[in-house]
């Protein structure tokens, strides 16, 4: 038996990268995935990978910064699949620049995508997670909301906001049988990494003592844990997969 047979999935941020990745990972679990993101014909790659393992597929363009869209998404899962047992809240974008040159537009839509998406999403799932009194979110986070970053002062207050929100929801909804925990990767390959120069694709590679940058899937596994009952006593936790840049 899978770890995660008839759970119901829902997953934020699907199309590619370390999204796509989850999806798939707990697909091959057991799991049934909703797939959300921007653009539904963003999603085709991930549900086939998903219907390839067996699993159903069903893709919900959203916008996470609105509320309403948000809710409305929701409810179509909840009516397609009749429940979600499992959210993971992974859309993010970076909007990089210095302080003194970022502008209130990129701070805005970092933190409206990062931080109040995955409010939002929380929100729209837990009141019926909590009539289950059951449940697993696990929120993808960043070690830069852990440690910060020259030129992604949007980007880590988002990130460090995710964890701050994580720990206070899962106080919150322990009561009601619902867990609630972050990962926070390092530097994963995806093709925001791709397109470093080979001197900064150095540099980061320097900084981390395993030597190698991350894959999405080492992240989508943290997540599968997580999201199962192997996690069935951990909640408002923060686990770092970043090649031990970040070891407190």
């Amino acid at each position: 038996m899978a770890a995660l047979d008839g759970k119901i999935a829902l997953v934020t941020g699907a199309a590619r990268g370390i999204g796509q990745a989850i999806a798939d990972q707990l697909a091959a679990a057991g799991s049934d995935v909703a797939l959300c993101d921007l653009q539904t014909e963003w999603l085709a790659e991930t549900a086939a990978l998903v219907t390839a393992a067996g699993r159903r597929a069903l893709c919900y363009a959203v916008d996470v910064s609105n509320a309403e869209a948000v809710q409305s998404a929701v409810n179509a899962v909840e009516k397609d699949f009749g429940r979600i047992d499992i959210l993971v809240n992974n859309a993010g974008v970076t909007k990089d620049n210095f302080l003194v040159r970022m502008t209130e537009q990129d701070w805005d839509q970092v933190l409206d995508i990062n931080l109040k998406g995955t409010f939002l999403f929380t929100k729209a799932v837990c009141r019926s997670m909590m009539k289950q009194r059951s449940g697993a979110i696990v929120n993808v986070a960043s070690i830069i909301g852990l440690i910060g970053n020259a030129g992604q002062c949007n980007y880590a207050a988002s990130k460090a906001g995710v964890i701050a929100l994580t720990k206070s929801t899962a106080k919150e909804l322990a009561s009601r049988g619902i867990r609630v925990n972050a990962v926070a990767p390092g530097f994963i390959k995806t093709k925001m990494t791709d397109k470093l120069s080979e001197d900064i694709r150095k540099k980061m590679l320097e900084a981390i003592p395993l030597g190698r940058f991350g894959e999405p899937a080492d992240v989508a596994q943290v997540v599968l844990f997580l999201a199962s009952d192997a996690a069935a006593y951990v909640t408002g936790q923060v686990v770092t997969v970043c090649g031990g840049m970040v070891t407190a």
